[in-house]
């Protein structure tokens, strides 16, 4: 299960400066603030962030706010960026190894799924889950309980992902360490979070995966002798 924005796609940048101009628009808050902020609590949908930025604010002025960074950033941050370089191939590696991959976003289903048709791995990715369907942990929970008992991995780049997958025992959590300017995640903080693995790059990630769970890959090749397919393993 793949964060997209940060983790797949190359857009932080982009976003954190639509989202730091947004709040200092809406909340005055100054520009290197706002930027600190937002970062600090990102991987949760932005409308449950400015909830807990802003608890003084009316429930109406944070769902309006909301609704215009989404329409700014469709505009100004993701019709410009693009996926990381090492994405395309490692993800086909881990499809010819029988992992099913899929997404789980705090951008919406449609224009996680229109960056994904635009870059070229849409057939790769099996389902995409954002805003409109709950948060992450409502994204993990509804996948575990489509694919119960397989190895289950999660990708992300937050300490909100790292947090997420703590509360479901036996996932396994890596992450992609990020340096932007008001924001440094590196690979020590997110094994601090929980990570098992994480790196810059997530180029090494399939050689990775079979280090971490190769119980999981042993059984999931003999459910590939036996059916001739690939097993629903994420």
């Amino acid at each position: 299960m793949f964060d997209l924005d940060g983790t797949l796609v190359d857009d932080m940048r982009e976003i954190g400066d639509t989202a730091a101009r947004v709040m200092h628009e809406a909340f005055g808050t100054p520009l290197p603030e706002a930027h600190a902020m937002y970062y600090a609590s990102t991987g949760m949908p932005f409308e449950r962030q400015l909830l807990e930025l802003y608890p003084e604010s009316s429930r109406e002025q944070i769902h309006r706010v909301a609704l215009h960074f989404h329409e700014v950033k469709i505009t100004e941050a993701y019709s410009k960026v693009k996926l990381f370089p090492e994405v395309p191939l490692m993800l086909k590696s881990l499809v010819r190894t029988g992992w099913t991959l899929v997404v789980a976003t705090g951008a919406e289903r449609e224009m996680a799924d229109l960056i994904l048709e635009r870059e070229g791995i849409a057939f790769l990715i099996d389902d995409v889950m954002g805003a409109g369907q709950g948060t992450k942990d409502v994204h993990l929970e509804a996948y575990r309980q489509r694919w119960p008992g397989v190895p289950f991995v999660l990708v992300g780049d937050s300490r909100f992902d790292m947090e997420i997958a703590k509360r479901f025992p036996g996932i396994i959590v890596v992450g992609r360490a990020c340096q932007l300017p008001g924001w440094v995640m590196t690979p020590q903080d997110l094994m601090r979070l929980g990570a098992a693995w994480a790196d810059y790059s997530l180029e090494d990630l399939p050689k990775v995966l079979d280090r971490l769970s190769p119980a999981g890959l042993e059984g999931r090749d003999r459910e590939l002798q036996e059916t001739g397919g690939f097993p629903a393993s994420v």
